[in-house]
């Protein structure tokens, strides 16, 4: 979602395009949908998001099983980066680039396509290295694995990995599009966010460092910090919750209900959403990431909120009615 979209906005693109759904064939409400459609550029963007997330869970399904198809023939076949975009491009005249593209987390990087291990939304995965390191992967994370006789390379292009590093001679590494990280025997998390790499470290140190401008700085066990390929922020304390979803949990500490939702919508497929008005009101509690539905009903009955459904795919908590 572009970050300019307000929430009114979207929610008048959601409106409209219910209203569309239920009477197709009223000419003189298709009119009105047109002229607002083309009153602001905002307008069309909205749209077009609304447009791609009802594709992802309607006639676009089964285009999708064909991109995955596709995608694991490409990958089988070590092809190219371009042939796979070509390849992906054919199906269904561009469309499925369409539904892809709603999944913000790992589609908009290219190279998460070929990418090795990946997860799905809603997918928490354990993995085992042949170097005895364990690996947890968030939700709609994508990376690859390199092993040799010279070094351990793990390539993050987009999610977020909980790392516990094997004690071994090979140097460890890993690769984001804002820099790399080395550490020493050590716990720690790597989320990419857009062009930025946010790290906390548990246990241990890891030395970020900035690919544009070689900015180095190392943190340490209950240090965290954020940087991108120019510019590093100062440490700051690790977030411990942070480690909670490897265990399927999302842990709010007094957290702002913006920042919850945003953390719950990685988990869940579709639009989710806070309205701006009750996003400053805070969360307490552990919330099972397997369920967000649960998590919704949750949050409903603890807070002035309640959960507006235009369709499985499109969910805004609204303040709640007097």
């Amino acid at each position: 979602m572009s970050a300019a979209l307000d929430s009114a906005t979207l929610e008048q693109a959601a409106d409209w395009f219910a209203r569309l759904r239920a009477a197709p064939a009223d000419a003189a409400l298709r009119g009105q949908w047109q002229q607002w459609l083309e009153q602001q550029e905002q307008h069309r963007i909205a749209w077009t998001y609304v447009e791609r997330i009802s594709q992802r869970f309607d006639s676009l399904q089964p285009q999708a099983g064909a991109a995955h198809q596709t995608l694991a023939s490409l990958r089988r076949t070590q092809r190219s980066r371009r042939q796979v975009l070509s390849s992906l491009c054919v199906l269904s005249g561009g469309a499925t680039l369409g539904w892809l593209g709603w999944q913000r987390h790992w589609v908009d990087d290219l190279q998460a396509l070929t990418a090795s291990t990946t997860t799905a939304v809603g997918e928490v995965r354990r993995q085992v290295l042949a170097d005895g390191t364990l690996l947890w992967l968030n939700s709609a994370t994508a990376l690859d694995v390199q092993l040799d006789g010279q070094r351990r390379l793990l390539t993050l292009y987009s999610g977020e990995v909980l790392i516990e590093t094997a004690a071994e001679a090979r140097p460890f590494q890993v690769q984001t599009r804002a820099g790399s990280l080395v550490p020493l025997g050590t716990r720690f998390s790597v989320r990419q966010q857009g062009a930025r790499t946010l790290l906390n470290v548990y246990d241990g140190a890891v030395r970020a460092t900035c690919a544009a401008s070689a900015i180095q700085r190392v943190a340490n066990a209950g240090q965290g910090l954020g940087f991108d390929a120019s510019t590093m922020a100062a440490t700051t304390p690790a977030c411990a919750q942070r480690q909670a979803w490897s265990q399927g949990l999302l842990v709010a500490q007094d957290m702002p209900l913006g920042d919850f939702i945003a953390e719950l919508a990685d988990h869940r497929r579709g639009h989710l959403a806070v309205n701006p008005l009750i996003a400053s009101l805070r969360v307490m509690g552990t919330y099972p990431l397997n369920d967000t539905d649960q998590v919704l009903a949750m949050l409903e009955s603890a807070l002035p909120v309640r959960v507006s459904r235009r369709f499985d795919w499109w969910v805004t908590l609204e303040p709640a009615e007097k």
